[in-house]
């Protein structure tokens, strides 16, 4: 018994042209429609943060003169070949760089740790949890100044541990004094303050590991330390990258814990590249220079988040 293949009829030539159009007009009308969903935010957003971008951009290079009437003139580079040339602009770059470093591997180790306990079967997990994210929501201007009164020379907390508890020191310790006392009460707020950003992203990313890798990890022998190392860990490579970049940008920005407990001092010690810019601009009312320098910033901070970017992709594609 033989069969008959049914072929489907053949599209016409002139059919051709039609559904190619067709097509085109679908995909553009697809454009179109998620453009109208875009252009509200992306209006906002240009508003808000670009067009006063360009603006501060152009008033970097201007000498620029707040008194009505009074001409501003067009200085070009001059002012961040001033930025580069100020030891302290520089200094502040570099004290950026301790608070980053001070800050950014303790709120990624003790977030890790407390993600990790929370992870499991402890009991009233969900108290501690908003317990330990607390002090992400609260003010920056209210923990500032209550780390502030902690850490004052007289008998704040800070002086009762070391002096009367742990006997490290004889007499009471001039914190903000020092440049370097100074930026331990400066990054022992801003871990406290931030370690439970960092706790919550890895929890949320250990609570995304399959269950059945952590068995089959126990069925093979692997104790509590190898399933954290060789299921855990890798699995929360993307979320780990993700921190450190966005820690280390938020370090780089430090400013209201600094501004409100030292001032950039005492003698510009502890300044930061922000709370120079604003005294450039907002005390000394030179805002050519102060635009200069938060410009300056932002160039550094790209570059560092770029290096970062690339060395973490070629980190996960090995």
């Amino acid at each position: 018994m033989s069969t008959t293949t049914v072929l489907p009829p053949a599209a016409s030539p002139s059919s051709i042209p039609r559904r190619r159009r067709a097509a085109a007009g679908a995909g553009r009308r697809a454009a179109l429609t998620g453009y109208a969903f875009v252009l509200p935010g992306f209006s906002l957003y240009a508003l808000v943060m670009l067009y006063p971008a360009v603006q501060t951009f152009l008033l970097s290079l201007r000498d620029w003169k707040i008194t009505p009437g009074v001409d501003s003139p067009w200085v070009g580079l001059d002012n961040y070949i001033r930025a580069f040339s100020d030891p302290v602009f520089l200094n502040s770059l570099v004290n950026s760089v301790i608070y980053t470093v001070g800050t950014v591997p303790l709120q990624i180790a003790i977030g890790l740790g407390l993600a990790v306990l929370l992870d499991s079967k402890l009991p009233g997990r969900t108290a501690f949890r908003v317990l330990f994210y607390l002090p992400v929501v609260t003010s920056w201007v209210v923990v500032s100044l209550l780390f502030q009164y902690i850490f004052s020379s007289g008998d704040g907390l800070a002086n009762l541990v070391v002096v009367d508890v742990f006997h490290l020191a004889q007499e009471n310790v001039s914190w903000f004094q020092d440049r370097w006392t100074a930026f331990i009460a400066i990054c022992a707020l801003g871990v406290w303050k931030g370690v439970g950003w960092s706790m919550l992203i890895f929890l949320a990313a250990l609570t995304a590991v399959p269950r059945e890798l952590h068995e089959a990890a126990a069925i093979d022998g692997a104790g509590a330390w190898g399933r954290f190392r060789h299921v855990s860990l890798p699995s929360i490579r993307g979320a780990l990258s993700v921190i450190v970049i966005l820690l280390v940008i938020g370090g780089f920005n430090v400013f209201i814990s600094v501004l409100l407990m030292t001032g950039g001092g005492p003698g510009n010690a502890t300044q930061v590249p922000l709370t120079y810019m604003y005294d450039q601009a907002f005390t000394f009312l030179d805002f050519g220079y102060g635009s200069a320098i938060s410009f300056s910033l932002t160039a550094f901070v790209l570059v560092v988040s770029a290096a970062q970017y690339w060395w973490t992709r070629r980190a996960m594609r090995s």
